[in-house]
């Protein structure tokens, strides 16, 4: 099926509007994406082992689909005390967990100003002077932190950059038009698109390795989603430090507004992930996470995903709580089955392992965690 006149580099977003506007199955799509040089011909499937620790649900955006959210109550109880961060560490530790996953609330300070008497007391002048500490603390412990903090400023990227192998902050959408009365961000000042984008942009030219991407059936059109894809292109062209393109699924949660709204269909997000493929290319790491796909994996590799982002042998997804949390053995299973290899990665992909994207120490931390069983080479192996 000729969709396009060629198909020996990426697609520009104009291109793959045209394509789209073909209205092809994911079937034709991934016939076409099968036959031509932009297909992964790697058989190598990753995910990271890590513990994840919500360092405070309070947050000053209130999507309409997202429960991760806390709302009043005793703000001490509210953040987690340096000691139950020790406590999960070593609990990380023990069960070989190598990335420390740190979440939290997009500015909490801002919608909750008492917590600085909390971290005063600890001994911290605010959020970011103790966010910087507990990636300290897990650094000592041998793992590799990863940070998601929501919207931060040059000066804060700096600073974590100096005690993180990577950070991490979803796009969602370029469609302003979510922004506007009766959208899902209509009440999150941090998602507007001009803001994260701005703050991805910042993060490449501090040299951050960065995970992005899209979540697929917030009340976007198609078109919305090739234009996000296209504009994350973009900051990659110009500063190389996407290390992964998250295609990730809306899920309905009880007692939010969107409850009622369905998840996409399956097909609509192996297009979407086929798009993702054929407009970044076979050296992009694109993340299609386990536990939001559990009877269609094959077909997710199929459409170019190559990774299952991170998997937990301790703690549950504390964004989709209703999803099962993965068993390892089933997703090796369930990943060999389909023709692949499973292999363990670290929070910052191989080839930003290097003196330009991580501090001596984080590198230093990194390299003694590659092992035999432990995917570090992407590149040569793509």
């Amino acid at each position: 099926m000729d969709l396009l006149e060629r198909t020996d580099t990426c697609l520009t977003s104009k291109e793959a509007l045209r394509l789209l506007d073909a209205d092809p199955s994911w079937t034709d799509l991934t016939r076409y994406l099968h036959s031509s040089p932009l297909h992964r011909i790697s058989k190598t499937v990753s995910y990271s082992r890590n513990v994840c620790i919500p360092v405070t649900r309070i947050c000053r955006n209130r999507c309409g689909y997202c429960s991760f959210v806390e709302g009043p109550g005793e703000i001490r109880e509210q953040i987690r005390s340096p000691e139950e961060i020790e406590a999960a560490l070593q609990l990380g530790v023990r069960k070989n967990c190598k990335e420390a996953l740190f979440l939290l609330g997009e500015r909490p300070e801002e919608v909750a100003p008492e917590i600085r008497e909390v971290l005063a007391s600890w001994g911290y002048e605010g959020m970011l002077e103790y966010l910087c500490s507990m990636c300290e603390m897990a650094l000592e412990f041998g793992m590799l932190p990863h940070t998601n903090a929501g919207l931060l400023h040059g000066y804060e990227l700096e600073r974590l950059r100096r005690v993180n192998a990577s950070m991490g902050l979803m796009l969602e959408s370029s469609s302003e038009r979510l922004c506007r009365a009766g959208g899902p961000h209509e009440r999150s000042p941090g998602k507007l698109p001009a803001l994260r984008l701005q703050c991805i942009e910042e993060a490449g030219k501090l040299r951050i390795p960065l995970t992005t991407g899209i979540l697929v059936g917030i009340g976007e059109e198609p078109a919305e989603r090739i234009e996000a894809l296209g504009v994350l292109k973009e900051l990659h062209r110009r500063y190389g430090h996407i290390q992964e393109i998250i295609i990730q699924q809306f899920c309905p949660k009880s007692g939010t507004p969107m409850a009622a709204v369905e998840e996409p269909p399956t097909e609509e997000m192996l297009r979407t992930i086929v798009f993702a493929r054929l407009m970044f290319g076979k050296a992009m790491n694109i993340q299609a996470p386990y536990n939001l796909i559990p009877r269609s994996h094959h077909l997710y590799l199929r459409a170019g995903a190559n990774d299952w982002g991170g998997i937990s042998p301790l703690t549950r997804d504390v964004i989709n709580p209703e999803k099962k949390r993965p068993d390892l053995a089933d997703v090796e299973r369930k990943t060999r089955s389909a023709g692949y290899v499973l292999k363990e990665r670290l929070a910052v992909y191989p080839e930003f392992m290097s003196d330009e994207y991580l501090s001596p120490r984080i590198r230093g931390v990194a390299l003694s965690l590659v092992q035999p069983d432990v995917y570090a080479g992407v590149k040569s192996d793509a």
